[in-house]
Order: C-alpha cells, then sequence, then structure tokens
C-alpha cells in the first residue's frame, strides 16, 4: 500500500445509501407495466451490477433474471425506471458516515481520487453536487462509459493509463465483489466494506487486501502507509 497514488471508489453502497431512491423509482417502473411491485429489502439486494440488471431482477422478482422475461417490456421498465429515478430528486439517498471527511482528507493529502460507478452517468453530476463531493474527483466513470463495466478491468485500466502509474499504485475502494473482482483483474489492491449492498455475501468471501466497517479507516491504511 506504501505506494498508492490514485484511489478509486464506487459509488452506491460504499459512498451513498442509494437504495431509498431506487426502490421507489423501481417499484413505480414495474407497476407502470403491470408487474407486482418491489420493496426497498428486495431492491437492496439487487442492486449493484447496472440499471438493466436491477430492472430485469425487480420484473424476476429474483436475483436471477427470468431467461423467458420479454427484451421489449425490459427495456421499455427500463426506459421508465430512469424517469422515475430522475423525479425522485434522490431526495431520499444519504452519505453513509465519514465519507465526506474521509474523501477530503485524501484530497488534501494529495491523492488523486477517481469513482467508478455501474451506475448509468447522466445520474451522477447531479448526486455528487447535492453532497458537495464532485470537486474532490479527478475522473468520473459511469457504467456507460466504456463498453465493459465492473466487474471488467476496463475503466481501472483507462485510469491508470491515463495517469501514467502502474497497478500497484491504484486502490479500489468497494462494497461489492464486483469491486474487487474489478480490482483483481486489474491487478489493483482492493478495501472492502462490510455494509452496503453485496447481495446478503460478506464481502470478506471475495478476498479484499483489506476489509473494513468504516470508510475512515481507508485514512489509517493509506496515510500511515503514505
Amino acid at each position: 500500500m506504501q505506494s498508492i497514488k490514485l484511489i478509486a471508489f464506487d459509488l452506491d453502497g460504499t459512498l451513498l445509501d442509494s437504495v431509498p431512491d431506487l426502490a421507489v423509482a423501481a417499484d413505480q417502473a414495474v407497476r407502470a407495466l403491470g408487474y407486482p411491485g418491489v420493496t426497498e429489502s428486495q431492491v437492496r439486494d439487487y442492486v449493484g451490477n447496472g440499471a438493466d440488471v436491477l430492472i430485469g431482477r425487480c420484473l424476476s422478482q429474483s436475483l436471477n433474471i427470468d431467461p423467458e422475461l420479454n427484451n421489449d417490456t425490459h427495456q421499455q421498465a427500463r426506459l421508465l425506471f430512469d424517469e422515475y429515478y430522475a423525479q425522485t430528486g434522490h431526495q431520499l439517498s444519504h452519505l453513509y458516515p465519514n465519507v465526506k471527511h474521509t474523501l477530503t482528507e485524501l484530497h488534501r493529502a494529495g491523492f488523486i481520487l477517481a469513482l467508478v460507478t455501474n451506475k448509468p452517468s447522466k445520474f451522477v453530476p447531479d448526486v455528487l453536487a447535492q453532497h458537495g463531493l464532485a470537486e474532490l474527483f479527478s475522473d468520473v466513470i459511469g457504467g456507460d462509459t466504456f463498453s465493459h463495466k465492473k466487474p471488467d478491468p476496463m475503466a481501472l485500466h483507462w485510469l491508470l493509463e491515463k495517469h501514467q502509474l502502474k497497478a500497484e499504485q491504484m486502490l479500489m475502494v468497494g462494497d461489492s465483489k464486483n469491486d474487487i473482482l474489478a480490482a483483481q483483474n486489474a491487478g489493483c489492491a482492493s478495501f472492502g466494506l462490510t455494509y452496503g449492498y453485496n447481495h446478503g455475501e460478506p464481502i470478506a468471501n471475495a478476498k479484499p487486501d483489506v476489509v473494513a466497517d468504516d470508510i475512515v479507516q481507508l485514512l489509517d491504511v493509506v496515510m500511515v502507509c503514505a
């Protein structure tokens, strides 16, 4: 960890608890098409793999998307979801404890901070601005920025190339298996948080380099090593 210069963060489930707003939008979208509604608890289990997968799971009422789900229905539900999610204004979403303090301290210490989320790009700027985080990130990568999203390492490789860094100089911080796998696939270290959205599976099972209950613990890891 002593050579870390760039820290990439996941968004939903890592910095922001966005499920309350996502659940409202997903419930409205599936109900509008005559499907059974979904609860916040269900959506908390379904998130983490991008909006298309989330809506497929909501329509299927399962983590496993129904292979017989009509593609046109799926696409229509996704469009409705985007519309309803924009209408929420993200008013029910909130930062997890110590997020802003941790990011501010890392930024002040000179680390390059990047956001790598599977969330659709168009929703990210408003969320960051709403919580006063936008100015802290040098790069913001959404789930549709590249052709592949996490756990594919494409976004992380792009960051390494842009900033002319080696894999050992980057750390990925996240709450889900996808975040840890993306880091491992890119050859960089990972910091796994025990809260957030990981389909009920302990983040330790994904074997991150560090497991933490609070994001503020990241300061001890990278500041001591710096």
